[in-house]
């Protein structure tokens, strides 16, 4: 009988880090407590300075604490997740005036904030232009790229596609696209949304898109591909969202037919 092979013993670190996060989750280090210092954090554990600096960056890595410049690391507040579900595109929240991001921050007590870095006719993506059903060898879209933030963190990237030969000479092109947002200008292009397909993936995010969210290492990204179908079940809009997934969930409810 072969006797099971003992685990390998943790790094001093990662001890360290472990009996942290115990203190975090059972409350004996609350949110917004200031972590002891690198050198008391030694003393206490009977390690060297660079092991305890080792297990705060685990913990920051793990998103429980944050560093403020001069003053030192403090447990981190609980971030309520932005949830964009299956009523995101309902009439009610429409009527509301909002667009969507707009009014899950508002639900959520945050100022939002969205800046639009780029508008351009382009060569479609392979993946928007088999769902967009253009041609993918030609500029056949306009490609609208936004960021999203509330009360100034980032949290969601999103490209949004339609075709060029409709957006062309129309508010599609300008970043304040007036009442209801691109849905509204889509509308009076005749295209009323009635159904929805998104493709949920979750991935590491590339180098760009973690400067943009200001990404701890290790933390992944939510990637949402939204295609927008009409009364006719034409598809008119593609937009890729990429979510922090340490900020972002996704709540679906759903009729079963």
């Amino acid at each position: 009988m072969t006797s099971a092979r003992p685990s390998a013993p943790q790094p001093p670190s990662r001890r360290i880090a472990e009996d942290l996060r115990r203190q975090i989750e059972v409350g004996d280090l609350h949110p917004g407590d200031k972590l002891p210092s690198e050198r008391a954090l030694a003393e206490t554990y009977g390690a060297a300075r660079n092991t305890a600096r080792e297990a705060i960056r685990i913990l920051a890595e793990q998103g429980l604490v944050t560093a403020k410049h001069g003053s030192g690391v403090f447990v981190r507040e609980p971030q309520r997740l932005f949830r964009f579900g299956s009523d995101r595109y309902s009439l009610k929240n429409r009527e509301t005036g909002l667009t969507p991001f707009r009014l899950e921050a508002k639900r959520q007590g945050k100022t939002a904030r969205i800046e639009v870095p780029s508008i351009a006719r382009e060569r479609p993506p392979a993946d928007v232009a088999e769902r967009l059903q253009v041609p993918v060898s030609e500029e056949s879209v306009v490609h609208r790229e936004n960021h999203y933030f509330a009360d100034d963190e980032p949290v969601q990237i999103v490209s949004t596609y339609v075709r060029w030969d409709e957006a062309q000479g129309t508010l599609l092109m300008q970043p304040k696209t007036g009442k209801d947002g691109i849905y509204g200008r889509l509308e009076e292009l005749g295209h009323v949304m009635t159904r929805v397909r998104d493709e949920i993936s979750a991935r590491m995010p590339t180098p760009e898109e973690a400067a943009i969210l200001e990404l701890l290492p290790g933390v992944p990204v939510l990637e949402v591909l939204h295609t927008s179908l009409d009364q006719d079940g034409v598809p008119f809009e593609v937009s890729r969202y990429v979510h922090r997934a340490d900020q972002t969930g996704l709540l679906y409810e759903l009729p079963v037919e």
